[in-house]
């Protein structure tokens, strides 16, 4: 099970990245699972064949093992799979993952 403390963090993240007044053409969110959480860009119908549902881009996952309490951060590959991310190891501290993703040292990140 994830944290809570952590799920809020993550949450508090994803709203920063995107001002109040750009949320109509852009939002990032998140959607967890038992143990990782995958960060997401949405983005609002551009093109009427494409349907009414925002598009979906994966940014980042945060997958965590709760027998360690550690967190361990991959992007998302241009061949649809998750890599590991090479510039940080596991971390006890999600803000640790969090700031990472916002400093994106290797461009790895941007939605």
């Amino acid at each position: 099970m994830l944290p809570e403390t952590d799920l809020a963090r993550i949450r508090e993240s994803c709203e920063a990245r995107v001002p109040p007044e750009a949320r109509e053409h852009v939002r990032v969110e998140f959607e967890y699972e038992r143990q990782a959480v995958n960060i997401i860009e949405r983005r609002p119908p551009w093109r009427e064949d494409y349907g009414p549902g925002w598009s979906r881009l994966p940014i980042a996952r945060l997958r965590y093992v709760a027998s360690k309490r550690l967190w361990t951060l991959y992007y998302h590959r241009h061949t649809g799979r998750w890599e590991r991310y090479p510039l940080l190891g596991p971390s006890r501290r999600v803000a640790d993952l969090l700031s990472e993703i916002a400093e994106d040292p290797i461009c790895v990140f941007r939605g």
